[in-house]
């Protein structure tokens, strides 16, 4: 929407839904691992977006494992991408097993989603180390379902909650909208609903990444909360600047 060529990979094999998400299931012939294993070539996997917009989805294989492809195999196939492409996204499956590993390895920046729990808080906070132990450092961090009247009455972390303790850069707070499932259900993204104010968080953000400077609203937590929260959340903070 942006103007840009934007692949995007599912690496979650045999849990994929990305094309759930695009409302492109249907149109699934090949899939991630058949290019990996030769059978097919790079564009026969690869499936445009709906709206004609220069996007495509290169999904996951529904009935294969993990261990179908490995970290040199992606990292080989995103540098082939590359050539064509301005953006290359790999959704990263969940868990921190072999699915993770082969996402990084290939990956040039990481961004974290997390929602501002204290399980998902430190959840985010054992991915950082690990990104960082694989070599990408700095990684980018947006806070998803958050409610504004949760965290004004101090029942929610906030923006400055979670970056005190993740010490990372939030890049989108994203509100918790009840459309988003309704998106998700017909197949057409967010971004295309011009009422969901999720949809509009997502756009902002975009425009982050594309390097637009686009400020964040803050939603600031009750005072107390935060010291409560890291106690509860066990971790002590890392060293943090924005350079």
């Amino acid at each position: 929407m942006r103007g840009h060529r934007v692949v995007v990979i599912d690496t979650d094999i045999g849990l994929r839904n990305l094309d759930v998400i695009m409302g492109l299931e249907n149109r699934i012939v090949y899939d991630l691992v058949n290019v990996i294993e030769g059978k097919c070539r790079l564009r026969q996997a690869m499936i445009q977006d709906k709206n004609r917009l220069e996007l495509y989805l290169i999904p996951a294989a529904q009935t294969r494992d993990k261990d179908s492809i490995t970290p040199e195999q992606l990292k080989a196939l995103c540098a082939e991408l590359e050539d064509e492409f301005d953006y290359i996204l790999i959704d990263c499956p969940a868990g921190i097993e072999q699915g993770f590993k082969n996402a990084v390895s290939a990956a040039g920046e990481a961004v974290i989603v997390t929602t501002p729990e204290v399980s998902a808080i430190r959840d985010a906070d054992r991915v950082i180390g690990l990104l960082e132990a694989s070599g990408l450092h700095r990684p980018k961090l947006i806070i998803n379902r958050i409610s504004a009247e949760m965290v004004k009455r101090g029942d929610m972390m906030g923006q400055n909650d979670v970056e005190s303790l993740l010490a990372v850069e939030v890049i989108g707070l994203v509100p918790a909208d009840e459309r988003t499932v309704a998106a998700a259900n017909r197949g057409v993204p967010a971004v295309h609903d011009g009422r969901s104010s999720a949809g509009a968080a997502f756009t902002r953000i975009a425009a982050r990444i594309d390097g637009e400077e686009v400020p964040l609203k803050e939603i600031a937590s009750r005072a107390g909360m935060f010291n409560k929260l890291r106690d509860m959340v066990g971790i002590k903070g890392r060293a943090y600047s924005h350079a």
